[in-house]
């Protein structure tokens, strides 16, 4: 995902990235690198809340466990990719919400490789947007030839506030091997009109009853991080701006 020249929108990875905010960050420093040995544990928790580009290669060797948990909400445009490479028997976990508004670009793109036999991989990613806020994920899993019993599983659904809001999702399998268990699956719609219904014929504000629908709806991304309440109580906030 690292690139030398200046992306433009012809590049796939920046089709729907603020490339005035990129330019003026070029050239991005070299990506964060972190390997994880055979049988290691790792876990960490992502909150980009001021406006920022963030690169990160993630290696997992032999049997290694690791967990990632996003909250991409700050800044005019803020960006988060991940390049992640398995090895045998290796897990993967990511879970990511992105949450913005008025006229935010926010935008998660994750390149997972499964190199060698029975890893597993599992991406959550919850996307909620209002005003003329974009946001985007581009989420590529790539099964090597040897791959075989590969398990890989993304999950990606956008909660669009405003009509003038957009939503870009594109989950993507590459797969070399024919032993594998691999899906996806992205919806993008609005928030459910009979759940409001219910919630305000029983005496909350149309605002509140929003915001606990909204919250549902993230809510999940976060299970089992280390800073869970931390990244709870940021995105409830950061909900609340929106309704």
């Amino acid at each position: 995902m690292t690139v030398t020249a200046l992306p433009t929108r012809r590049d796939e990875a920046w089709r729907y990235s603020d490339i005035d905010a990129v330019a003026a960050a070029w050239p991005l420093p070299a990506p964060e690198s972190i390997m994880v040995p055979a049988g290691g544990n790792f876990s960490r928790a992502i909150i980009q809340d001021e406006g920022d580009i963030r690169q990160i290669t993630l290696t997992l060797g032999k049997g290694a466990v690791a967990q990632l948990h996003i909250l991409n909400i700050g800044g005019a445009y803020g960006r988060i990719e991940l390049a992640v490479t398995l090895h045998e028997g290796a897990d993967f976990h990511l879970g990511a919400a992105q949450i913005g508004g008025g006229e935010q670009n926010l935008e998660i793109v994750t390149t997972v490789t499964h190199a060698e036999p029975g890893a597993t991989s599992r991406q959550m990613v919850r996307s909620v947007l209002g005003g003329t806020a974009t946001g985007t994920y581009l989420g590529k899993v790539a099964v090597a030839r040897d791959a075989q019993q590969t398990d890989s599983e993304q999950d990606v659904k956008a909660m669009l506030l405003d009509r003038s809001a957009t939503a870009n999702a594109k989950p993507e399998l590459e797969i070399f091997a024919d032993d594998v268990k691999c899906a996806h699956g992205c919806a993008i719609g609005e928030l459910d009109a009979m759940s409001l219904y219910y919630l305000q014929s029983r005496g909350l504000p149309p605002a509140e009853a929003k915001k606990i629908l909204l919250q549902a709806f993230v809510a999940g991304v976060f299970d089992g991080a280390e800073d869970e309440e931390q990244l709870q109580a940021l995105a409830l906030a950061k909900l609340g701006e929106l309704v």
